[in-house]
């Protein structure tokens, strides 16, 4: 009698396209471990992920907004939910490996720094060898999850996470959904986030990509997902028309809300904050939390602090910089 990962297992084989990936099919872990009864082994990696401390911290770290008073603002990780919601309809929708897909959406940023890309480029400017948020995504889920031992997810998994934002494709078309997906949500939600506050009108968006995409977020993911299902097969990707649009929209949202002083004022505070901590606790390793401690002895106090600092959510960071560094009155 088969088990229920066998069932599953089974049902892929039977109903998925022939460039889905079949999870009976994993290159596997770096450490192997028996086959659970009841999940895929994406399917683990997907549950390993949500319940990981560096998932939970995703809801405080800043998206695009530093420290926004309303609390209908995107976070990290409501980004990352949104990401794998459209990953997930596009993946069913061309009959790919929805829980591949899913565990690597739920992932892709969780190396991500406190203060979104700005804390991101503060980091780079000083740990040597440079800093990247998907690099530190894999480094999260390898070396640096329950004290050291990792979550030892599959290659495809990891592989999916590295390759979600630069540089090489993904090896699964499931990781390739993935990337696509991520700028599909964040360059919508972004607009959406602006709007809302006030730093951009809705009548601000260029007419052709209104009339080419959609008048309201929802209709232009929409019409983004639509492109990619019907024009996708052995590879991922928009129409060239459409495609066009979406990155005509990416260069309008660049320019009229990234580079704008009105959303972008607090972000000069950023640099001091991430490369102080950083600097600070390179020179007083100790003062890091104990887990960091064995980073500190096999690979140094320069990797172990950009480590701690990356991982660390807006608030921890701005309460632990103010510790350090802001004097205290004087209660008398």
């Amino acid at each position: 009698m088969e088990s229920a990962r066998e069932t599953t297992e089974r049902i892929e084989r039977e109903t998925l396209s022939p460039f889905a990936t079949l999870s009976a099919e994993t290159k596997g872990r770096a450490r192997p471990e028996a086959p659970c009864e009841l999940r895929t082994a994406f399917q683990r990696d997907r549950d390993r992920i949500i319940h990981c401390k560096a998932f939970r911290r995703l809801k405080h770290k800043t998206q695009v907004f530093l420290s926004p008073e309303s609390d209908h603002y995107r976070t990290r990780l409501t980004h990352t939910l949104e990401v794998a919601q459209i990953a997930r309809t596009i993946a069913r929708a061309l009959r790919l490996n929805e829980d591949l897909t899913e565990a690597i959406a739920l992932g892709h940023d969780l190396g991500h720094t406190p203060f979104g890309h700005a804390g991101e480029r503060a980091l780079n400017d000083c740990v040597p060898g440079g800093f990247s948020h998907y690099e530190q995504s894999v480094r999260v889920c390898e070396q640096l999850e329950r004290d050291g031992l990792g979550l030892n997810l599959t290659a495809e998994v990891l592989d999916g996470i590295l390759h979600h934002t630069k540089g090489e494709q993904a090896s699964t078309l499931e990781g390739r959904v993935v990337r696509i997906s991520d700028r599909v949500a964040y360059i919508n939600h972004d607009i959406d986030d602006a709007i809302r506050g006030g730093i951009i009108r809705d009548d601000d968006i260029p007419a052709e990509l209104t009339v080419g995409l959609g008048a309201t977020k929802s209709e232009r993911i929409n019409t983004m997902v639509l492109s990619v299902v019907r024009n996708s097969d052995s590879d991922i990707r928009m129409d060239p028309h459409t495609f066009s649009l979406f990155d005509a929209l990416h260069r309008f949202l660049y320019d009229a809300v990234y580079l704008n002083p009105a959303a972008k004022y607090e972000e000069c505070k950023v640099d001091g904050i991430v490369q102080g901590l950083y600097h600070y606790f390179v020179e007083h390793p100790q003062s890091m939390l104990h887990e960091y401690a064995r980073v500190c002895a096999l690979e140094g106090p320069r990797r172990a602090a950009a480590d701690y600092v990356s991982g660390m959510t807006d608030h921890f960071a701005i309460q632990t910089y103010t510790d350090l560094f802001i004097p205290k009155s004087w209660d008398i």
